[in-house]
């Protein structure tokens, strides 16, 4: 299933991905502190992401409780996808290429990407 997420989405799905299912006053509550939104606002936020097929909600014994349809793996595969068309062109050598002419790799960042590469190659596991 392939779901494109806005920004503040991503952060409403986050919270359903940590823990659910979570009822609307629950969510609410868990997202005021990060973004200040309403009751409404999550209500909102809810409805477009069901219409997406991104959450579905069952009836509990007091408040509709909202659960993750989408799945993170998934989720995040198509973002990483997406941006990578968007800026780099879909490639992945010269978005690397871009960090390490900033210096922004750091040494942790250059053994995970060997790593993967390894992995790549079949010459071992990550």
């Amino acid at each position: 299933m392939k779901i494109n997420l806005s920004g503040s989405e991503w952060k409403l799905m986050n919270r359903l991905w940590e823990r659910s299912p979570r009822t609307i006053t629950q969510l609410t509550a868990a997202l005021k502190e990060e973004t200040g939104w309403t009751k409404n606002t999550v209500i909102t936020m809810l409805s477009r992401l069901e219409a997406k097929g991104a959450v579905g909600h069952r009836e509990g014994a007091r408040a509709k409780e909202y659960y993750p349809l989408a799945d993170r793996a998934d989720a995040q595969r198509a973002e990483t996808e997406s941006f990578l068309g968007k800026v780099y062109g879909g490639r992945l050598g010269l978005m690397v290429s871009a960090m390490v002419d900033s210096r922004q790799l750091t040494e942790a960042d250059i053994a995970e990407l060997s790593a993967i590469l390894k992995k790549a190659e079949g010459g071992g596991e990550t």
